[in-house]
């Protein structure tokens, strides 16, 4: 083999590890503590908000950095929120997500039991980002947790896989780089558009029975590409792109989730429909 080419196979594979499903690192703290009052396995859900929150991080993130805002958003509005860690790849700290999504839907069918356990609720909702809002999609489908589970709320997706603005398209023209992926990071190869993981998960239909969807998207994604294959397609789904509600909003694919308060503003609707209110520019301030 050309010795330049021996280059381009590893560096081909670490730019698509690095650049696919980039989840927030933030502080990159140990995600064994949490403040702000979320993963208190002493709260009781209220009569107003009966459903414990369960938020699952996205690719490369963890179960701290990837709600650092959102979390306390929730709990300051009354919700009991927990958070977990999934995917973990032995001695790689901190960025999480990146092991088998089907073994990945097993430790999060583990940890909504602790939560219901704890909360005495009999159903949980979900609020997941990127890979962490497709991947209990798994769950539901396959583990029984269409029982256990009133809404999913999916912020920015990969429902559908990626092809990383047609980068994953490149991978045939480097000998030996998918089956490297696969092996080494198998959550990376599970979200490239037309994986076997994904064509299991989507056959027969996006949905389960009993389970109400929300999808929130924006334009201006450059990681779950293109951003309408997040969408969801099935009953009791509601697809929504954040330029749709207020044109001012730029997020990308980090940030919201990182940071985006009219994302949480969405979120918090689909979490509590019978009290949402219309999501606008204005809800930045909320």
């Amino acid at each position: 083999m050309l010795p330049w080419r021996r280059l381009l196979r590893p560096l081909a594979v670490l730019t698509l590890a690095a650049a696919a499903l980039v989840a927030p690192t933030g502080t990159a703290q140990a995600a064994t503590t949490t403040s702000s009052g979320w993963n208190n396995w002493s709260c009781k859900p209220s009569a107003a908000h009966p459903r414990p929150v369960v938020l699952v991080h996205g690719t490369l993130g963890n179960s701290v950095d990837n709600w650092l805002g959102f979390a306390p958003y929730l709990v300051h509005r009354g919700y009991c929120v927990y958070s977990l860690d999934y995917g973990q790849l032995p001695g790689v700290p901190f960025f999480h997500g990146l092991g088998p999504i089907d073994k990945s839907a097993g430790q999060l069918d583990v940890f909504v039991d602790k939560v219901l356990a704890a909360t005495g609720a009999p159903k949980a909702d979900i609020v997941g980002h990127s890979q962490g809002g497709m991947m209990p999609r798994h769950y539901l489908k396959f583990l029984g947790g269409a029982a256990k589970v009133n809404a999913l709320v999916g912020i920015a997706p990969d429902n559908h896989g990626t092809t990383l603005l047609g980068l994953t398209k490149l991978l045939p023209y480097f000998p030996g780089a998918e089956d490297l992926i696969s092996t080494a990071t198998p959550g990376l190869a599970d979200q490239i558009a037309g994986s076997p993981f994904l064509t299991r998960l989507n056959a027969g239909g996006d949905t389960v029975p009993g389970v109400k969807y929300t999808v929130i998207s924006t334009r201006y994604d450059q990681v779950v590409t293109p951003y309408r294959s997040q969408f969801l397609d099935g009953p009791n789904v509601r697809n929504v792109v954040l330029q749709d509600l207020c044109a001012l909003d730029f997020s990308e694919h980090v940030t919201i989730a990182l940071t985006d308060r009219l994302t949480w503003h969405e979120a918090l609707n689909a979490l509590d429909p019978a009290n949402a209110e219309r999501t606008t520019c204005a809800s930045v301030f909320d």
